[in-house]
């Protein structure tokens, strides 16, 4: 087994996809106390450096973890990833060093893996360096480039070509691995030899002319016929006034579901909004995927209610979407364990990219440097937004479970037409 360094650890969604895929978790870096109480419960065993990063150094990641070859094969993580406020009126580049991002980065120059993973949000893709409601000062040395979108991202890849490192960027859905959940995500994978890295292509659909297995669902993983039982039954649930309007929506469905009066009643000034808001009053369906798992799932806009039973889902039901094991026990108040859950990587997707780094660093240690080194940056999109509801089409509004690339409804499913302002086509 390779061993591997892993920071910004969480609850290790990340890791245990990669231990699944043949890696060893030499060491963890995890701040979050209550994260690292659950790390330390599952794994007694496992190192954990529990305090900032930014007091982290490569060589002592390398010690307490045991490594004792020449080469560190893999540094991962999920850094978080914010533009970079202004402080006072001198902020430069070297301001950015503060950013949690660039400790990532500070780690592997000082480590020098062969290859490293970095997983963040989609989000990425389009921040900028500075906010762009930052006014800029006349003797800030930087340019106007760094207001721009995706300024953030192209000083990320610029940063790690410096330290020779080519870089290939993914963004992915992990329902299309397998995964009973929609979401979202951007995986930078680095190698130091040159390489260019592959991303396996969507291996699951929900389009008849993909010629693919069906996407995995919710009720897969934890409806009546799954053979689940919760391991963690604790719920951050709604309140009353919540749980009357949730009452009124079927399996599948959101505020749209509601009769006019009522939506207008529930959501107030929301109500008048142009965009999608597709998670209010949302109700999950054992027939479609899980939405992506949040850290607050008793949010009106960000609602994953039961489908069956009038509540928000469990911690142990937020963990099986994300395909923890069974016997992962959570510690800490229930608001953190959900804190945990929420922002995991999914196991699988972990698993699936374990799989490419291991490719990669299989091709390494048979050919050493490529034929035809490169030390740029590519992105790659495969298929990351996935459609599979609809709430509204065409100016009709739908209920319940309602395929998006069906022609009729589901079974037993209303089709309601209400007035609703003019808004876009939404669909989760």
């Amino acid at each position: 087994m390779k061993k591997y360094i892993s920071l910004f650890s969480g609850a290790m969604g990340l890791d245990l996809g990669l231990e699944q895929a043949g890696f060893e978790t030499a060491v963890c870096v995890e701040i979050d106390k209550e994260a690292v109480a659950t790390i330390k419960f599952n794994k007694p065993d496992l190192p954990v450096i529990d305090r900032s990063i930014t007091m982290v150094r490569g060589e002592e990641l390398k010690k307490v973890g045991q490594i004792v070859d020449n080469e560190v094969s893999l540094v991962v993580g999920g850094p978080p990833c914010q533009a970079f406020s202004v402080f006072g009126n001198r902020l430069g580049i070297e301001d950015a060093r503060g950013q949690l991002v660039f400790e990532f980065l500070r780690i592997v120059e000082e480590v020098k893996p062969a290859a490293f993973l970095m997983e963040n949000v989609r989000g990425l893709l389009s921040m900028s360096v500075v906010p762009k409601n930052k006014k800029k000062q006349a003797d800030q040395n930087f340019t106007d480039d760094f207001y721009k979108d995706g300024s953030l991202l192209r000083l990320i890849f610029e940063s790690f070509n410096k330290i020779g490192y080519n870089v290939n960027c993914f963004v992915v859905n992990s329902v299309n691995y397998g995964a009973p959940q929609i979401r979202e995500r951007v995986l930078l994978i680095g190698n130091k030899y040159g390489y260019d890295v592959k991303f396996p292509p969507p291996q699951f659909s929900n389009r008849l002319n993909d010629n693919l297995p069906p996407f995995a669902t919710l009720g897969d993983v934890i409806g009546s016929n799954s053979g689940f039982t919760d391991p963690c039954p604790e719920v951050m649930n709604f309140s009353p006034r919540k749980l009357k309007y949730l009452s009124m929506v079927p399996p599948g469905g959101n505020w749209r579901s509601l009769p006019e009066e009522i939506q207008k009643e529930s959501m107030g000034k929301s109500w008048y909004l142009k965009g999608g808001r597709s998670a209010y009053w949302r109700k999950l369906s054992y027939n479609f995927p899980s939405p992506t798992v949040v850290t607050m799932p008793n949010h009106a806009g960000t609602s994953m209610c039961h489908p069956e039973e009038l509540r928000a889902i469990s911690v142990g039901e937020a963990a099986a979407i994300q395909e923890f094991p069974r016997d992962w026990i959570f510690q800490g108040t229930t608001s953190s364990k959900f804190k945990q859950v929420g922002n995991a990587v999914p196991v699988r997707l972990g698993m699936v990219a374990g799989n490419v780094l291991k490719e990669l660093l299989q091709k390494i240690e048979k050919f050493g440097m490529s034929q035809e080194p490169k030390c740029s940056h590519t992105i790659q999109h495969l298929r990351p937004h996935v459609r599979t509801r609809v709430f509204w089409k065409n100016g009709q509004s739908f209920a319940g479970d309602f395929d998006y690339y069906d022609a009729e409804p589901h079974e037993n499913v209303k089709q309601l037409s209400l007035f609703v302002p003019e808004m876009d086509e939404i669909a989760v």
